[in-house]
């Protein structure tokens, strides 16, 4: 059943300005002493929109932001994409060039990046990474680049701060704001989340605003997200399930946003104990270490009902005991990616604990999935193959790659999601294995063939492989298979330290072991079962 209001909105600043006007006097942020109402985020949003006008953004513009979760975060987002731009999240674990990156290939021409975060100035290393070239604008390596907008106080020279930023937008009318967001369509692009593939190199998946709000409003329905839910946002705004799961969940169904920047068990205890919550969806890494801490009991955790986790094996001791031990009464598993607007299939309420342990539940609503055999021939139930997915939730494709959506989509529209997967009798999902050789460190993608380029350009590496390994806290680490160029005296502590300075942290391998040769068969691939058998 679609809530209340449900259809009322074709596009996100749509579902804003509903939100701002159904639950006006509602609370929808708590950020520290802050608290904001729905009227109130609404304001700001519009205020944002506005400032992004002043500031030359037109329709279809891409808006980038790095940044951790914070009420910040969405009233920049919010404000973007009400001004018809196309939102780029970047992952907050990324290093300078890897920003870098993104930003040149997406053309972004307005960056929010925070100041410093985790003891890092992400200004300083954007400067370091992209600090010279032909641009005239802040970044003179992204001539793309013409603005960008540090969401603190200070800001270096020709960085501007959030306060200027948003003075900026003073000149530009309520109307002209709200006329502009009226431009935007259900099937304009909403956002591009870059993912890598098996190449290493990036890839943005191009999500509308259409596949957005259909997608997520199942996805309240199915996990059955209500008005009044306090929901801690632990999952990061940069990625699907913490922005539409979280941010786009909760303003269509008038629930409180709690956002939390860094994970730490104790903060989680403390804010589910100080406001109430009770959403916190996540990895299965987060629940376990909440039910592990050993001053749990110290902390109120009644409140909590509603708990969506995935992104890994789901233990159904975990299970088991989220509802035992807590009193969860929802406990669901989910699967997506972000090639499908982060959503595939889902648990439904009422599922046996062992279903929703061992399985990511059924397609949902408008899409279907199969499992096949590598020539294309369908698997029945029990069978292993390559998962793929068709439905209103597949993306348009990747931004300005034809030859990488051409080998995802297939002419009739399946994508092809590089999973290996099998379906139960009542269509449940189980993802066996990863074709892409994929594995996920405490719920972020790790993707060996992007590690594996990085590890390469260290000076005294001739040879590697990568593959994820079992880890009991994070699930699961990178290992890297190395062969050293000759009279290398190279050491696994020293390029494990170089790779904190060159990639995000849950990219660097755990361990490395040095080989003489890496094993590879008559093509000359890697085997990399044989190293993972090791």
């Amino acid at each position: 059943m679609r809530a209340e209001g449900a259809g009322e909105w074709e596009t996100i600043p749509e579902l804003v300005r509903w939100a701002a006007h159904r639950y006006t006097e509602a609370e929808a942020v708590v950020e520290g002493r802050t608290r904001v109402s729905y009227g109130e985020l609404g304001a700001r949003v519009e205020r944002s929109a506005a400032s992004c006008l002043a500031h030359g953004v037109r329709p279809g513009d891409r808006v980038a932001i790095w940044a951790p979760n914070s009420l910040d975060w969405m009233v920049a987002a919010l404000g973007a994409v009400s001004a018809g731009a196309v939102l780029v999240p970047l992952n907050t674990r990324f290093k300078g060039a890897e920003a870098a990156d993104v930003l040149a290939r997406s053309r972004a021409r307005l960056l929010f990046v925070t100041g410093t975060f985790l003891g890092t100035s992400y200004v300083a290393s954007l400067r370091r990474a992209a600090g010279e070239g032909p641009g005239e604008g802040p970044l003179p390596g992204l001539p793309a680049l013409e603005t960008a907008v540090v969401l603190s106080e200070d800001a270096p020279p020709g960085f501007h701060t959030w306060k200027d930023f948003l003075a900026g937008g003073e000149g530009v009318s309520a109307k002209e704001a709200r006329t502009r967001s009226l431009e935007v369509s259900g099937a304009s692009p909403s956002d591009i989340v870059f993912t890598s593939g098996t190449t290493g190199r990036p890839k943005g998946a191009v999500i509308t605003h259409a596949q957005t709000l259909r997608a997520y409003d199942i996805w309240c329905d199915l996990a059955g997200l209500r008005r009044g839910d306090r929901y801690l946002i632990v999952n990061p705004f940069f990625h699907t399930f913490g922005y539409k799961a979280g941010v786009i969940a909760c303003l269509m169904r008038g629930a409180t946003m709690i956002p939390q920047p860094v994970f730490t068990v104790d903060t989680v205890l403390a804010n589910v104990a100080s406001e109430r919550i009770s959403v916190l969806p996540g990895p299965p890494t987060l629940h376990q270490s909440l039910l592990d801490h050993p001053a749990r009991d110290a902390y109120d955790l009644s409140a909590l009902r509603l708990v969506v986790t995935g992104a890994a094996v789901v233990p159904l001791r975990l299970v088991e005991r989220l509802r035992g031990e807590l009193g969860v009464d929802t406990v669901l598993t989910a699967y997506g990616l972000s090639e499908a607007s982060g959503i595939v299939t889902m648990c439904r309420r009422g599922d046996e604990p062992s279903v929703i342990a061992s399985t990511s539940g059924r397609a949902i609503p408008g899409t279907q999935v199969r499992v096949v055999s590598a020539a294309g021939a369908e698997r029945g139930p029990g069978e292993p193959g390559e998962v793929l997915v068709r439905g209103f939730n597949v993306m348009r494709g990747y931004y300005e790659d034809e030859q990488g959506t051409a080998e995802v989509l297939t002419p009739d529209g399946w994508l092809r999601t590089g999973d290996v997967g099998v379906l139960d009798d009542a269509g449940n999902l189980r993802i066996t294995d990863r074709i892409k050789d994929m594995f996920i460190v405490g719920g972020f993608n790790a993707y060996p063939a992007e590690i594996e380029q990085l590890l390469g350009l260290h000076p005294d590496v001739a040879d590697v492989a990568v593959v994820g390994v079992p880890d009991t806290r994070l699930g699961e680490v990178g290992k890297a298979y190395v062969v050293r160029r000759p009279d290398s005296v190279l050491t696994g502590d020293d390029l494990i330290a170089w790779s904190r300075r060159e990639m995000a942290n849950y990219k660097v391998p755990r361990a490395v072991e040095f080989m003489a040769e890496l094993p590879r068969n008559a093509s000359g691939k890697v085997v990399k079962g044989e190293l993972r058998s090791r």
